[in-house]
């Protein structure tokens, strides 16, 4: 009988993209699915990104590229990078990967083994958690609290600190909340680390263009005195509406990077040439619809707080980013996981429970609001409906 790696057998499928199967599938029996579970934005790439990419499928180049990246590409990003946050980026402390999960899959991989622990939040994207288990180390949860408007308590976070602990991944703006953590709360936990030096950061902040009414989204990069030790992980998914081209970057502290470009070369030796020529035309062109992408979503997120604290036994935060809520649903008398196989099956809504998040996710929903007003406005209508009925 076939042995399997049990590491490999206890990562858990990602409830998202089960939900889209299922949606799709109820879809395509002819049922009028509107599906707010998956995350993608449903815009499509600026126009100067799609004559890019296809100037390059025609042109080329069409061979292999260094595995950290394009050279032109690598500089580009170290320049966009540093320039929104001020801090000083270099061309050789950046990797391009395809898709933002491979910079903390790698960082697990690299701090991870048997014997270390990895911090993640919690509720919090379900890969990270995945990502430590299958690295071998023991993944340890960190609460996100609503109460916190989904941020977190850098004391608490701190006091999980152990000898074995070995990263701590942050994600703000977060999905599945919204959330952004406070400068605050952010300066204390950077503050704190300085009596942890063997401890390295993963800051997860591939929502960072998606911030409003003038929320104060704070940078790893702030902080100077942790270069040495954090990895910046951002991409191109959804602040361009690029999720399936695949094409992310991390900001590696300088003395990783030769680990990194070791597990690239056995994953997988480099990413597609044509995805980061049109990476580069992305960071490099107008920024002007990127804007109305952002705008779009604050105008969404508005209608969907509204409509959401209208339902009976419903309580909905206004997400400070990203674009998703993480309503509380207990006053409703349904388990979050049964609510959304009903409104699937019977209101054909498709979201994603709480649950599957975390063990703090319990008694809470995922919506995305990455979707068209009337989308929103319908679905709504029927969540209201079924809940109330």
């Amino acid at each position: 009988m076939l042995k399997i790696n049990p590491a490999v057998a206890a990562i858990e499928e990602e409830t998202a993209f089960t939900v889209l199967d299922r949606a799709n599938a109820l879809k395509a029996k002819g049922h009028p699915v509107i599906n707010l579970g998956i995350g993608q934005p449903d815009f499509t790439p600026p126009k100067h990104i799609l004559e890019a990419a296809g100037k390059a499928v025609r042109d080329g180049p069409h061979g292999y590229t260094s595995p950290q990246g394009l050279p032109v590409l690598r500089d580009a990003v170290a320049q966009y990078v540093g320039g929104r946050f001020k801090a000083p980026v270099s061309g050789d402390e950046v990797v391009i990967v395809p898709g933002g999960k491979v910079t903390f899959y790698f960082a697990c991989q690299i701090f991870g083994g048997p014997g270390a622990e990895i911090l993640y939040p919690d509720p919090g994207f379900p890969p990270y958690r995945d990502a430590a288990r299958s690295s071998g180390a023991k993944a340890v949860a960190y609460p996100i609290r609503e109460e916190k408007d989904f941020g977190f308590d850098a004391e608490e976070v701190l006091s999980l600190i152990t000898p074995a602990t070995r990263l701590i991944i942050i994600n703000s703006p977060a999905n599945p909340t919204g959330g952004v953590v406070s400068r605050a709360e952010i300066t204390k936990l950077a503050h704190g680390l300085a009596r942890h030096p063997d401890v390295a950061v993963l800051s997860d902040e591939i929502y960072s263009h998606q911030v409003y009414d003038g929320v104060d989204f704070v940078s790893f990069l702030s902080f100077p005195e942790l270069r040495d030790r954090t990895i910046i992980l951002d991409g191109w998914s959804k602040t361009f509406a690029m999720t399936g081209w695949r094409l992310g970057f991390g900001i590696w502290p300088r003395h990783l990077i030769d680990y990194v470009k070791k597990l690239i070369t056995v994953d997988h030796s480099c990413t597609s040439v044509a995805t980061q020529m049109a990476g580069l035309a992305a960071i490099t062109g107008p920024m002007d619809e990127i804007e109305g992408f952002r705008q779009s979503f604050q105008r969404r997120r508005n209608m969907v707080v509204k409509g959401l604290n209208d339902i009976k036994g419903v309580r909905c935060r206004v997400p400070g980013g990203a674009f998703y809520a993480f309503p509380n649903i207990s006053g409703t008398g349904w388990q979050s996981r049964d609510l959304a196989r009903e409104l699937l099956d019977k209101a054909y809504v498709a979201l994603i429970f709480g649950d599957s998040f975390g063990v703090n996710g319990k008694g809470f929903m995922r919506l995305s609001y990455a979707a068209s007003e009337a989308d929103i406005t319908e679905a709504l209508r029927r969540m209201k409906a079924f809940i109330e009925a």
